[in-house]
């Protein structure tokens, strides 16, 4: 029997919440007295109080990275403590070549067992082959991203096509060419214009922006789109001025549910 593939189990996990929230684990060491252990209790905190509400996690490396060595320790035990039937979508933006990328899609997949990870794909379609023969799991290359410095390459026109419309290409060949692993697209809610989502092909979104960014979550209304969506949010449910993580969370998934549903 085949693996259900990453985008049938987000896609489940939405269904059977309501949620398209995607909780976003970026702690802030110094919000916690520049305490470790202080920032892992808050993060087993922030899992139980918003798992409800979430249709996925996504830690960002980096911020368990700085830490060291007991950084890395610390994102592994905290995805480990995600319950199982809630996605999770590692933030690390990899890119490299073979054999590196394959280093990088081990320890994304087979030793800190992510669901799904951010690629960078501007290396070219080769660099995100060793990322595709894993079933059951998912990527999202960065196609538009949330800053304003994605104009610089990402939004710019080369010979009459946008640039992250190749970036959607790859994931388009991907599924094509019958790869084990789903293959979706990174689109920042502030530049999510309508000509953008037109401009890529109906695969997962990963959407950040929303809460701290500012993003508008008017621009994914109505678009039709068939693949499942998540949005992301982070400073917003961990670090929000009002209530606590599990109410912040809930009252994102309300304001995301209304937008798309």
């Amino acid at each position: 029997m085949a693996a259900e593939r990453f985008s049938e189990r987000l896609a489940a996990r939405i269904a059977a919440t309501g949620s398209h929230l995607c909780v976003g684990l970026d702690p802030r060491v110094e919000r916690h007295g520049g305490d470790p252990l202080a920032v892992e209790s808050f993060l087993r905190q922030v899992i139980e109080e918003t798992a409800a509400h979430a249709a996925a996690f996504k830690p960002n490396s980096a911020y368990f990275e700085a830490l060291g060595s007991d950084g890395v320790a610390m994102l592994e035990q905290i995805i480990e403590l995600i319950p199982e039937e809630v996605p999770v979508i590692l933030d690390v933006k990899r890119s490299d070549i073979g054999a590196t990328q394959e280093r990088y899609a081990e320890a994304c997949f087979e030793r800190w067992g992510a669901d799904a990870a951010t690629l960078n794909p501007f290396m070219g379609y080769d660099s995100i082959v060793p990322f595709l023969d894993h079933p059951g799991r998912g990527v999202y290359l960065l196609a538009v991203t949330s800053n304003p410095g994605s104009a610089d390459i990402q939004r710019r026109e080369c010979g009459g096509r946008k640039i992250y419309e190749f970036v959607g290409e790859f994931a388009e060949r991907a599924r094509s060419e019958g790869a084990a692993t789903d293959v979706g697209l990174v689109v920042g809610l502030t530049n999510a214009g309508e000509e953008v989502l037109a401009g890529l092909p109906d695969v997962p979104l990963l959407v950040p922006g929303l809460g701290a960014q500012g993003g508008d979550l008017g621009a994914l209304a109505g678009t039709g789109r068939q693949a499942p969506i998540v949005v992301n949010v982070s400073r917003g449910v961990l670090y929000g001025e009002d209530g606590t993580p599990g109410s912040r969370a809930a009252g994102f998934r309300a304001q995301i549910a209304t937008a798309l549903d």
